[in-house]
């Protein structure tokens, strides 16, 4: 080779560093390429929620699937196929474009990270409209994919370190050493022999086994968090146990969910090795690895409502269906009689299950107290009235239900629970029916077999709608925004009609005063009734069609959607008329009742308070909201006050039918026995009876009950075991 030529000549003396990444360079420029470039109506999309979120300081892409689709399927596949190769690379193409973009703003980096360079790793957010896989499909073919799954949050830990580089430190001959974490769950490998150089002299120290400790000022982490996520209940077959599954989240998509949200999970289906132990110390199950996803993005409901309203859950077409529906004739009478339609008579019931389904208002006053908008509805009654079959077709109408009968229920099961985490050994809480329905209904079956103490569990969550919990050392308050359907039996079984309410019923006022509306459910022996009901029923057996069953029932799907199309876009309020009206009518109401109890042995067992004036606000709200109309008007308060006298003003006059007609009786005597005897006088027993039954037409009754309601105003005391009556005071 000549060297005359005055060129420049160059050879390889030593090999070049090799960056393993050269053969993914081609895919970070793809990924970068793709977020500079892709758009949607001349917006690049992408580019500029990047430049927002690094200005705001927040260092993560949202990535909707079909977008990456529509602009390279090649590289969705990729990433679908191999999202633990690929999604460090896609994180890589993002964290060099904010770097760029902080370059180019001279915006001032975050205080912690001094240069554009020094910016930590950005995080990849993947949203996608893949079709959902069930937990129960998930199986080997799906292990390092791509996949979506939807269910409820049923726990979340709390916040954890995880090191994504760590700083290893040899505690004999200080050598330090520089190691990267896998992402993966379970425990880091660290080297077992000190890896330091040996001495100019070829000589190695001589350092112990596992030399290496952590120096943790040197070492990045990032916040992991640990959630697990249950089967939607209409998703588990009949007779199976719901099936859950572990999720790991870091950085911003922790503490974005809490236990009882129902959202969909994309992430990669992975598996990690858990450090099982037998008896005798000794790891087992070698070749064992536990399922867990680590988690790409979260998609809750609230996501979809997005900034455009409901368009991610409604289509036009189902929303022009849905305000044509509100506006048709009698949609009231057809929704109602929509409510299990094999199920004969029982209309009341079922517009009173229409208005719990709806709903009223919930309001927020400014004093930052909570009014429920939630109605909560109990029917109380001999067996074989369908309350059960009720319950259930609720329970497949309602968008969120959780139905559960009470004697197989307690009050953790109710409330939430408090587990320890096998692993950390610390305590976290599960959440029980209450939170889990958290924007639908509950139904209690058999809720008169209950136990008292955990029937006292839902009283705060009836009416507040919140459960605080205060167990080993947790103190928190959880969501249950739900309604309560519940199903109960009087004390002997069946109602018994020589019995006041009182007697028949075996619950505390307390909880009694929290149902919106309580329905007696009596199995009457009427000919005629029995004979339309039985002919009605060997028609449902039969499978023949009667004149009798409803045209025009609309189908559970469609009132499945009216309902929570109902439930997202009306909040209708009291007109100023409907308002008076509805004072009134609770001002009469309260004088009625206290008109019945001076006449009765004993206050009524049913109360009648404010909560009552507020339930019938709620069933106005409901109605109003059934036909989407913004505004409860005078019709609305009537057709609520008739459904509240035809149920709990039903079930408070129960007892007093009889009292009704002796009030009169009663008064008089009340009046005569005054007159007859002055203070400091007495007279005997059949003297009153002789004169008052059986020459004054008075009723034994009625005279039994004036005596004793004088005797309780203390104005005579009964002497010589009730033979002798004496007038004592006024």
């Amino acid at each position: 080779m000549s060297f005359e030529r005055a060129d420049t000549f160059a050879t390889s003396v030593l090999p070049g560093e090799t960056s393993d990444d050269n053969q993914f360079t081609e895919v970070v420029k793809a990924f970068k390429k793709f977020i500079l470039e892709f758009r949607l109506n001349n917006q690049f999309i992408y580019r500029d929620q990047l430049r927002e979120n690094v200005l705001t300081k927040q260092y993560e892409l949202v990535v909707q699937n079909e977008h990456l689709i529509a602009y390279h399927d090649e590289l969705n596949k990729k990433l679908t196929d191999d999202p633990t190769e690929m999604v460090p690379l896609f994180e890589t193409a993002i964290t060099e474009i904010a770097r760029r973009i902080i370059t180019i703003t001279g915006a001032e980096p975050d205080s912690q990270f001094t240069s554009a360079s020094s910016i930590p790793t950005c995080q990849l957010i993947l949203l996608s409209n893949d079709q959902k896989i069930s937990l129960r499909e998930l199986d080997s073919e799906h292990i390092s994919k791509i996949v979506k799954v939807s269910g409820i949050v049923i726990s979340t830990s709390t916040l954890n370190s995880k090191a994504t580089q760590v700083t290893l430190m040899c505690r004999s001959c200080r050598h330090t050493l520089n190691m990267k974490v896998a992402s993966s769950l379970g425990a880091p490998q660290f080297p077992k022999h000190c890896m330091a150089p040996p001495q100019p002299d070829g000589s190695r120290s001589e350092c112990p086994v596992d030399p290496y400790l952590i120096v943790h000022d040197k070492s990045s982490f990032i916040d992991q968090q640990m959630l697990k996520l249950q089967e939607t209940p209409d998703m588990v077959p009949i007779g199976e146990m719901p099936r859950h599954i572990l999720l790991s989240v870091d950085r911003y998509l922790c503490n974005k969910v809490i236990p009882g949200t129902r959202c969909d999970i994309i992430g990669i289906y992975s598996i990690y090795e858990a450090k099982m132990k037998n008896n005798r110390g000794a790891a087992s199950n070698v070749a064992l690895r536990n399922p867990y996803m680590k988690v790409l993005g979260i998609q809750t409901d609230r996501d979809s409502n997005g900034s455009n309203g409901l368009a991610g859950i409604f289509s036009e077409e189902e929303e022009e269906e849905f305000i044509a529906l509100s506006r048709s004739d009698n949609l009231y009478e057809r929704f109602s009689s929509s409510i299990a339609p094999s199920i004969f008579g029982n209309q009341d019931i079922k517009k009173a299950i229409t208005c719990l389904l709806l709903g009223g208002s919930k309001k927020l006053l400014p004093d930052g107290m909570r009014l429920r908008g939630d109605i909560n509805v109990l029917m109380l009654g001999d067996p074989g009235t369908a309350k059960s079959q009720l319950l259930k077709f609720v329970e497949k109408v309602s968008p969120i239900s959780i139905y559960t009968s009470g004697k197989g229920s307690s009050a953790a099961g109710l409330t939430a629970s408090v587990q320890r985490d096998p692993n950390t050994r610390e305590f976290y809480l599960e959440g029980g029916a209450m939170v889990l329905a958290d924007g639908g209904v509950v139904c209690i079956d058999e809720f008169d077999k209950m136990r008292d103490e955990d029937r006292v569990a839902i009283h705060e969550a009836m009416e507040q709608q919140t459960i605080s919990i205060a167990k080993a050392g947790i103190t928190t308050v959880l969501n249950s925004r739900t309604s309560v359907l519940a199903a109960a039996n009087p004390i002997f079984g069946r109602y018994d009609d020589m019995k006041s309410p009182g007697e028949n019923i075996d619950f505390q006022t307390t909880i009694l005063s929290r149902f919106d509306m309580i329905f007696l459910v009596k199995d009457e022996h009427d000919p005629q009734r029995d004979m339309r009901i039985a002919r009605h029923v060997m028609n449902v057996h039969t499978g023949t069609h009667t004149d009798e069953q409803v045209e025009g029932e609309i189908p559970i799907d469609k009132m499945k959607r009216y309902i929570q199309y109902c439930k997202a876009k009306c909040a209708p309020r009291l007109s100023q008329e409907a308002s008076e009206m509805l004072s009134s009518h609770f001002v009469s109401i309260r004088k009625e009742v206290k008109q019945k109890e001076s006449h009765s042995s004993e206050r009524s067992s049913i109360p009648i308070t404010v909560r009552q004036l507020e339930a019938i606000i709620r069933i106005t709200e409901s109605l109003a909201k059934l036909e989407l109309s913004p505004i409860a008007t005078e019709r609305h308060v009537e057709e609520a006050m008739r459904l509240f006298n035809a149920s709990t003003m039903d079930a408070v006059n129960e007892g007093n039918a009889d009292n009704a007609k002796m009030s009169d009786e009663i008064t008089k005597i009340e009046a005569e026995v005054k007159r007859r005897l002055p203070i400091g006088w007495s007279t005997s027993y059949n003297t009153l009876r002789r004169q008052f039954v059986e020459k004054g037409n008075y009723s034994l009754a009625a005279l039994e009950k004036a005596l004793m309601i004088l005797e309780r105003r203390e104005s005579i005391q009964f002497r010589h075991q009730r033979s002798n009556v004496f007038r004592c005071g006024v």
